[in-house]
């Protein structure tokens, strides 16, 4: 499970949300034609960033909270054979409060 990952420093692990299957004028669109989410929810976070002095400032975000980010951020790793998103947590762009 991706429970067991923990990211180092500033890093966040996210899921991507799935949207509904997109039909338009009676067309289904194939996986491969739909533009990625840009919305996830964070799977669980790093212990934050350090500055020079060795101080350590916790993350803005904590696991289970729905983000915004952008299009080309993050880097797309597996795990146990699903698809997670890592990024910094400068990268994200905002939380969603539901």
């Amino acid at each position: 499970m991706a429970s067991t990952f923990t990211p180092l420093h500033d890093r966040v692990l996210i899921r991507r949300v799935e949207e509904g299957e997109t039909i338009r004028g009676g067309i289904i669109i194939p996986d491969s034609a739909k533009e990625k989410p840009q919305e996830g929810v964070v799977v669980s976070v790093g212990k934050g960033k350090s500055n020079d002095e060795g101080k350590t400032f916790p993350l803005d975000v904590k696991a289970n909270d729905h983000v915004l980010f952008g299009k080309y951020s993050g880097t797309e790793i597996k795990i146990d054979g699903e698809e997670f998103l890592i990024m910094r947590e400068e990268e994200l762009l905002g939380i969603i409060k539901k």
